[in-house]
């Protein structure tokens, strides 16, 4: 069983570095068989902006949602589209009881505000599902505060594909 315990974050990067590892890491486990549920994100690639997020991504049917505004909400200086991150929430919670990992782009703003992707965080813990994600520095305390037991990894594929085999077997343990 996975519980907080079977979080892994992946840190020591900068984070577009992290993101495309985590990316791959979520294509090699679906091409090996397993039903990798979740979002990763994409930068929105434009010039001379300070925010770079961009998008989410659906792994599971490839759809793409904004969570870049062009234009911050009035009275913001934040650029994150929050109904963006909740569309996508609201497309990957249905997915997480047949998976076997649910992968998330980063717990930051949002999440540590209870909002965002934390739907789906809160979903994959409460249903024993490993979770592989990012945590931004600036909310490092809120999430360990949620899960002081999380696994923190480097991008390293030997190291990650050993907390996944330690948390896949104790999953597959878990429902014999």
């Amino acid at each position: 069983m996975a519980g907080a315990a079977g979080i892994c974050v992946v840190s020591g990067a900068e984070s577009s570095a992290i993101q495309g590892f985590i990316a791959a890491t979520a294509a090699s486990l679906r091409a090996g068989g397993a039903n990798v549920v979740g979002v990763i994100s994409e930068e929105h690639g434009l010039p001379d902006r300070i925010c770079g997020a961009g998008f989410l991504r659906d792994i599971a049917s490839g759809a793409r949602f904004s969570m870049y505004r062009e234009v911050p909400e009035p009275g913001r200086t934040c650029h994150i589209d929050a109904d963006g991150v909740e569309a996508a929430c609201a497309t990957v919670l249905p997915q997480i009881a047949a998976s076997d990992l649910v992968v998330l782009n980063k717990f930051g703003k949002l999440e540590a505000a209870g909002q965002g992707l934390w739907p789906v965080l809160a979903e994959a813990v409460a249903a024993d599902k490993p979770v592989l994600l990012a945590v931004s520095g600036r909310h490092a305390d809120a999430f360990r505060a949620f899960a002081p037991d999380a696994a923190v990894l480097p991008m390293d594929e030997a190291a990650l594909g050993r907390w996944w085999d330690a948390v896949h077997h104790a999953e597959a343990a878990g429902r014999a």
